[in-house]
């Protein structure tokens, strides 16, 4: 037994080192189930990872699927478990930060489809409404990304107030609004539109600039102050 375990070891390191060797030398070559195969094995290093991550692909449709995909929805595929469960978090924690290094580099925001594509890699495949708040300065360059509030899975308790003076402690220039509908439907609520409406009304009054807010589902955007996707 033992010495079938370590033969059918040596047999996947070899065929993830030619996969390997295949990405170095033309990555277009390589199908996305084995880019898949690759990322899986590096949490289950011991394991065949091929017909997980087929099988993945044909349960989510593509690799933007399997990465955006719920924590719940991913459990429900055998051979899932804890550990990859961990390994996930992790790929989707670096891939948020990626989007989101603009603060760090201090770009400027200059659309929603700019604070969209950072919102989406932080906020796809959540479970629950959650509302962040992009401030920017004069010149609209991002100062600060941060949570405001997470809520139900269809609600997010959030007053006009709870923005003003997180954007007034920042020293902030400009507010851009966001947050999730995990049903996927870009439609703004009653409340969605009446704290826009606010925000527009009350944020001038405070020498801000209130410039939009913006609906994530896993797929798409929508700016309801442009009132169209993005």
């Amino acid at each position: 037994m033992e010495t079938k375990s370590v033969s059918a070891t040596s047999a996947h390191s070899g065929h993830r080192a030619r996969l390997r060797a295949r990405l170095e030398r033309e990555p277009l070559a390589v199908a996305d189930y084995e880019v898949l195969e690759m990322l899986l094995g590096y949490g289950l290093p011991r394991r065949d990872t091929k017909p997980l991550a087929k099988e993945l692909l044909a349960r989510f449709g593509s690799l933007r699927g399997v990465l955006d995909a719920r924590p719940g929805e991913l459990e429900q595929t055998s051979g899932f478990g804890a550990g990859l469960q961990a390994f996930w978090r992790l790929l989707r924690e670096v891939l948020a930060r990626y989007e989101e290094s603009p603060v760090r580099q201090r770009e400027t925001l200059a659309s929603p489809e700019a604070v969209a594509r950072m919102a989406r890699n932080r906020l796809a495949g959540c479970s629950h409404e959650e509302c962040w708040l992009a401030l920017v300065d004069t010149r609209n360059r991002l100062i600060a990304w941060e949570r405001l509030s997470r809520g139900g899975v269809a609600d997010v308790p959030l007053q006009p107030r709870d923005v003003l003076e997180v954007a007034l402690i920042r020293k902030a220039s400009g507010i851009i609004l966001v947050h999730n509908h995990p049903g996927g439907s870009l439609e703004p609520s009653r409340s969605d539109m009446a704290l826009t409406e606010e925000l527009q009304r009350l944020a001038p009054c405070m020498g801000l600039r209130f410039l939009d807010h913006v609906i994530v589902t896993e797929g798409a955007c929508y700016s309801i102050t442009q009132c169209k996707s993005i």
